[in-house]
């Protein structure tokens, strides 16, 4: 994977993130549903990330 893969695949990771994390708070401030999924993929997003940190400081030459 080259460096360009990585950051685009950081950014689609960040931007669902961010959209979990959206939809999270708006299910909880409603007091309903499974926040479970949710929070597991959010936790999977996480490490995801962390890795493609890995490799693109081994590819920066970090």
């Amino acid at each position: 994977m080259q460096l360009p893969e990585v950051e685009a695949q950081m950014n689609e990771l960040k931007d669902e993130y961010m959209q979990l994390q959206n939809n999270l708070e708006k299910l909880e401030s409603i007091g309903g549903g499974n926040t479970q999924p949710m929070e597991a993929r959010l936790k999977e997003i996480e490490a995801e990330l962390t890795e493609l940190y890995k490799k693109r400081a081994e590819l920066r030459g970090y």
